[in-house]
């Protein structure tokens, strides 16, 4: 008999996390690999506080036990966040997966949460006392490390609507067609007015601890004329390449480092 409890309630949740050590499990697809220490679960599965997708005018707010598959069947999920997921694992993953087991977990690989760091998403944090809501860069420090307190739990994800309405760039690599951890991985939001980059993100995966962004070179790419960025994508190729960090794991650095740049030469090329 699995050793946990089962709230009613999220007010209930948190109750529990405050005075038990416990872990948090949903869909499980992660825990159960990871084989976690003896403590006892708290199944959060059932709450349909954390089971919701909604639009708050501001937000697409999706729960932490939202699973992928809902997520892809629902119309509110901007596509950029369906085709992330949409190459998370086989279905059977996907049916049980969720958004807060995905960004708890905190690998370096997951593809909902480089869909979230290229979206300047939030995450809101509940726990007895309170809430708080900070941006996803905050939460997420590095593999396996995150700034979820111990009397907290992970509640909705928010992705800005400005955002999840503007044209994206997605591109992942694997080691085969499907069923793949992605070796490296390229989600960015951008905006074209009047012939000039009106706005721009690029979240890569792959050859760090951590996912990376540059917010300064996003910042030399915003306000230039569109068509002198796809006429010398190597300058600002240049300027990833030198920032980008790169490891040897299953593959070379050399092979990340090639593979990344030539995915931010692509990207460029599709401004229009």
């Amino acid at each position: 008999m699995v050793n946990g409890y089962t709230p009613k309630t999220l007010q209930e949740a948190v109750e529990i996390r405050a005075r038990e050590s416990v872990i948090p499990y949903a869909g499980g697809t992660d825990i159960m690999v990871q084989q976690k220490n003896n403590a006892p679960y708290l199944f959060l599965n059932k709450l349909e506080e954390l089971k919701e997708i909604k639009d708050d005018g501001e937000y697409i707010r999706i729960g932490a036990a939202v699973t992928f598959t809902q997520a892809i069947e629902n119309e509110l999920v901007p596509q950029l966040m369906k085709e992330s997921v949409s190459r998370i694992a086989a279905p059977a993953i996907r049916n049980a997966g969720t958004f807060g087991g995905n960004l708890g977990n905190s690998s370096d690989k997951a593809d909902s949460v480089l869909a979230e760091f290229a979206m300047d998403a939030r995450v809101r944090l509940v726990s007895e006392k309170e809430e708080r809501v900070i941006p996803v860069e905050e939460f997420f420090v590095k593999r396996g490390e995150n700034t979820l307190q111990d009397d907290e739990l992970i509640a909705e994800i928010l992705l800005p609507k400005d955002k999840c309405e503007k044209p994206y760039y997605y591109k992942k690599v694997g080691g085969r067609n499907a069923l793949a951890i992605s070796r490296i991985a390229l989600a960015g939001v951008y905006e074209v007015k009047n012939g000039v980059v009106a706005d721009f993100s690029a979240a890569v995966i792959g050859g760090a601890a951590k996912f990376q962004r540059f917010k300064e070179i996003e910042e030399a790419i915003i306000g230039k004329p569109v068509d002198q960025i796809r006429a010398n994508p190597d300058e600002y190729v240049k300027m990833y390449a030198e920032k980008l960090v790169f490891t040897r794991g299953r593959v070379s650095a050399e092979y990340r480092r090639t593979v990344s740049t030539n995915l931010i030469k692509d990207y460029l090329a599709t401004l229009e």
